[in-house]
């Protein structure tokens, strides 16, 4: 992979319980995650339908922060005819990203690097899940008022629902700011 040139659209912050995620116009990340996110943490409970271990295993958190490309939001919104496009905020994202092609299909080990100085690494695909497909059901409407069927946002956001990962490297991500987007860097010793 060559390296693309992307840039941050909108950014997003997840208070416990609640499954949408407000606007913020940055982000702070550590270590550990996203300062004030739910999903922030050096590990999580595993959850039973979606991760190798049993329920409620503690685990690593791959899932420090969360992105979506803002071209796969427009896509997914014309495709359910929604009458108010979705941010990515509506879908439980932190960030948005424009101008990286199959953002989404990047795979683990990607590295997305801010100009700012924060560098993310990339777990995983994120996959549209059936209680984000029934919140989008209940608060978005199509333009002609009709409602959504509880998995209609699972089968429109297939292969489009961005990716997960960890922090590498953290600082502040801003509204605006570009992110270079590259193939992980492998050691020394393993380059031929």
């Amino acid at each position: 992979m060559t390296s693309m040139q992307g840039r941050v659209v909108s950014a997003f912050l997840g208070a416990p319980g609640v499954l949408s995620k407000a606007a913020q116009t940055e982000l702070e990340f550590a270590f550990d995650g996203i300062v004030g996110d739910r999903h922030r943490g050096l590990s999580r409970r595993a959850w039973d339908l979606t991760d190798k271990q049993p329920g409620g295993t503690e685990r690593r958190n791959e899932r420090q922060w969360s992105a979506v490309a803002q071209e796969d939001l427009n896509r997914v919104s014309k495709t359910l005819s929604l009458g108010t496009p979705l941010t990515a905020g509506d879908v439980a994202v932190n960030l948005s990203v424009t101008d990286v092609p199959e953002f989404s299909r990047l795979p683990r080990g990607t590295i997305l690097r801010f100009e700012g100085g924060v560098v993310l690494m990339v777990e995983e695909y994120n996959p549209p899940c059936s209680r984000m497909s029934r919140y989008v059901a209940e608060v978005h409407r199509t333009s002609v008022e009709t409602a959504l069927g509880d998995t209609d946002f699972i089968e429109a956001a297939k292969f489009c629902r961005g990716l997960v990962g960890v922090v590498e490297v953290p600082g502040v991500v801003s509204v605006g700011e570009h992110v270079t987007v590259a193939a992980e860097i492998l050691p020394k010793w393993l380059r031929a």
